[in-house]
Order: C-alpha cells, then structure tokens, then sequence
C-alpha cells in the first residue's frame, strides 16, 4: 500500500485530470431546479466544490471524491453552544480522500463574538492541512429566539473581531460568506482584507454584487453530486484550474 502522503498525491492527480476534462462541472453535477445564468455561468468555471452540514446526512465521501469536486466547506458550528452533529466524520473523511476541506461557523447575532470564535476554535482541529476557516454571516429568520438584526457598522465590529480571534489561532484570515440581503443591508463588502464567498443563484454575482472581488460563487443549494443524498451547495472557484492551484499553494495550510 501507498503511504499516506503517497495517497494524498494520487488523489490530488486525480483531481487535477478531472478538472482538466471539458464541460467538466456540467457534466459531472446536475441541478433539482437549473438556472440558465448565460455563458458566464458556473460552466464557465471549471473548479467546482460543495458546501456541507448535518443535512446532507452520512455522505459518501469516496464517491465525491471520484465525482470530481474540488474542494469542500464543512459547517462546524453555529452560535456560541451548537457544533454540527456530522462534523468530526465529514472532517476525517473528506481528509481522508484527499478533498481539500475547510471549516465554517454560522454566525449568531445574540451571542458576542469572543464567545463564537472561542467556540470555533474550541471544535475545530488545528493539525492536517485545511482551507481558511470561513465565517458564515447572514440574517437567520428561523431563529425562535434571536431575531435582532444589528446596523452595518455593528455587524462590521462584530465580524472583525471573530476573524482577528480566528486568524490568530489557525494562522489565516477567515473568508467571509454572505448573501445579497445582508450584503445591502450591512455593508459586508467594505471590510479589508478578506476574501468573500458569495450566494447568488438567481444570477451572476457582478449583477448581484457590483464590483465586488470574490473567491467563491455559491450558484445553487439544489446541486447533484453522486455520493451526497438530495439537493447540496455547490460553488465555483473564481479562476482557472492553475489559478486554483495557485491558490491552494498560498491557503491550504
């Protein structure tokens, strides 16, 4: 048998071939409800991964990894109190295949950052290679129990100090995911020195996001993907297959 470093550099030629097969990602993945976006659509990315959670059940790690994504984002946390039940197996066995995998924390707007980033840090392994930890922010209607919604310059503060406390610890800037709504509302976007992560799914993220730089594009939460039970996100990378390579060089530590 191949030792596991030998392992992890097979997997990751493998993927490499994959994404260097043509109309890659529409031909891999489909969609319960298909958007046309026009010819700068997710096909015109060829970098391709998931977003994942407790919902998504047990997933079949082997056979998404032999589907072709890329990459995946794995929910860890919620709040100061809440750790996703599928997290540690998700962890262990995305690594396992040699998926690169990051971690993310839904943000709750009762509970002060220290807390949350404490919490995240708390559940959240520093050894193995992982992407950017990723903070999750956007409004929760679901809540029963905490429906403030903060003005900008207070999401703002609060968000800077989850990602310093983050940064610190894990030794890279967290990326922040957000949505249209609490894009507009909040003023997300004018934080320096972050990477962003934006859902748009209706259309492109330059219709939805004017002028805003991206590192990610979530283009469905109804994707397929063979070895994932129902609908599951999917997301772009913003550049070529050497651009991602690039940038996993520089984050995936």
């Amino acid at each position: 048998m191949l030792p596991e470093t030998g392992i992890a550099m097979f997997r990751a030629l493998v993927v490499l071939m994959l994404l260097s097969l043509p109309a890659f990602a529409t031909e891999r993945f489909g969609d319960y409800a298909p958007v046309d976006f026009g010819p700068r659509g997710p096909s015109a990315f060829p970098v391709h991964g998931i977003d994942v959670a407790r919902f998504q059940n047990e997933i079949d790690w082997p056979r998404v990894f032999l589907a072709g994504v890329a990459f995946a984002f794995i929910k860890a946390t919620e709040g100061g109190d809440l750790k996703d039940a599928q997290f540690d197996r998700n962890w262990q066995l995305a690594a396992r295949e040699g998926i690169p995998r990051g971690a993310y924390h839904f943000y709750y707007f009762c509970t002060p950052p220290e807390v949350q980033a404490q919490w995240f840090i708390q559940n959240v392994p520093r050894r193995g290679r992982a992407l950017p930890p990723v903070l999750d922010m956007e409004w929760n209607p679901f809540s029963p129990t905490c429906v403030v919604r903060p003005p900008g310059a207070e999401v703002r503060r609060q968000a800077r100090i989850f990602l310093d406390i983050v940064e610190r610890h894990f030794g890279q800037r967290p990326i922040i995911y957000t949505t249209p709504e609490f894009y507009r509302e909040t003023g997300i976007g004018q934080l320096e020195g972050v990477e962003f992560w934006l859902r748009s799914v209706a259309q492109t993220p330059d219709k939805v996001y004017p002028e805003q730089r991206w590192t990610f594009w979530q283009y469905t939460g109804s994707g397929v993907v063979p070895g994932v039970e129902g609908g599951v996100d999917i997301n772009v990378f913003a550049g070529t297959a050497a651009d991602w390579q690039r940038w996993l060089g520089a984050h995936w530590k």
